[in-house]
């Protein structure tokens, strides 16, 4: 392993202490989808919660002697990557600085990556680790935690980093060295490639399954930008509104049509992408990271050049809206169901809502849940 001056040696996993007798917690610190939306994940002051999305109900509790910052699922798999949130969490970790896997099968500590400053985000695949830090990114190998690659970045307090997640080389994105901009690492190709994405600082990531397309949002909030990850070339602008907003969540359907963007103005919109087929790589026998198809049919309309940012680009509005309640933080992904969206906010709200493909306006509520007051639920699993 690489050294570094971020990282520090780890101790013993199997010294970690295991979860406690149940506890209900109403404090939550992260939510988040899986990598497939079939299940989302709740980090609370006592441990995490773990929740089937189609249908919904819950599916596992765990509860620590003191609580959690981050959590990151792997699929439906019994590996979580888990963050501290205090200094006698697991083991003596400074607060948020130590990875842990917890094998949830074997009800232990497997492995762990140590640092000197906080933990901001952590990331999975099936055959890699990548950790976020303020300034720098680590790229570890799933099976042994070697180091395989650091990446610095411009100060990245939310830990913005989304990789790939279809078998074969990854594609990773991340903000770059300068304001406003994205750095697009391909493994397959071993090329990297800087985007200017926005004139202010980035705020939002989200990258496609196959890592073809991602979607950014910069601290204006007004503008999301659509991009091919393969050559750089600015794909689609779609306009939130007018006013300034903290956007929480940008997330892709899983063909690429439609993307849904939450944000503190308390509406989700879901946004109708002109992606190609060719840049989707439709045709299976091309990888990621092998033939950098260009949108042709998407750009030209837009005369623009690769890497750059046009004067004046259509932004198009949202084909659907849901209104939701101020005050809380919401996170979008879509659902199983054709054209229904999932919003799962830190009030302990999970929503699933449908939305009309060809005449859009206000999303149909199909059902509500409050996931804290699920007690008596997770009782009967254990």
């Amino acid at each position: 392993m690489s050294s570094s001056d971020d990282i520090l040696p780890s101790s013993d996993p199997d010294s970690s202490s295991g979860p406690t007798q149940p506890q209900i917690s109403h404090a939550i610190h992260q939510l988040s989808f899986n990598q497939d939306n079939t299940c989302f994940s709740a980090v609370t002051d006592r441990g995490f919660l773990v929740f089937n999305t189609d249908p919904y109900r819950p599916l596992l509790r765990r509860d620590f002697d003191c609580g959690l910052s981050l959590l990151s699922m792997l699929f439906r798999f019994e590996v979580f990557a888990l963050v501290g949130s205090s200094s006698s969490a697991f083991s003596a970790a400074t607060t948020n600085t130590k990875a842990l896997l917890w094998d949830d099968h074997a009800s232990r500590c497997v492995g762990e990556l140590s640092f000197r400053s906080p933990i901001r985000s952590i990331r999975l695949r099936r055959d890699t680790i990548i950790v976020t830090l303020l300034h720098k990114i680590y790229v570890y190998n799933f099976s042994d935690l070697m180091m395989l690659h650091q990446i610095e970045t411009t100060s990245n307090p939310k830990g913005l980093c989304e990789v790939s997640q279809v078998s074969g080389h990854m594609m990773l994105v991340c903000p770059g060295l300068q304001k406003g901009t994205v750095r697009v690492e391909n493994y397959g190709s071993k090329r990297c490639k800087f985007i200017k994405a926005h004139s202010s600082n980035i705020t939002c990531l989200a990258l496609t399954h196959d890592g073809r397309v991602f979607a950014t949002a910069s601290c204006k909030g007004t503008l999301t930008r659509v991009f091919n990850a393969l050559d750089g070339t600015l794909i689609q602008e779609v306009r939130r509104g007018a006013d300034r907003a903290e956007i929480y969540s940008l997330a892709f359907s899983s063909t690429a049509r439609w993307l849904a963007v939450s944000s503190d103005k308390g509406t989700v919109h879901v946004f109708s992408l002109k992606v190609d087929s060719a840049v989707l790589g439709n045709d299976t026998s091309t990888s990621a990271s092998e033939s950098p198809v260009s949108n042709q049919s998407a750009l030209s309309s837009l005369s623009i050049l690769k890497g750059t940012i046009p004067q004046t680009c259509f932004s198009e509005r949202s084909v659907a809206q849901f209104r939701l309640p101020e005050g809380s933080r919401y996170v979008v992904a879509f659902g199983q169901q054709n054209n229904t969206v999932m919003i799962i906010g830190m009030d302990g709200s999970f929503r699933r809502c449908q939305f009309d493909p060809v005449n859009g306006g206000q999303m149909t509520q199909m059902e509500e849940h409050n996931f804290l007051e699920e007690e008596g639920a997770f009782s009967k699993l254990e």
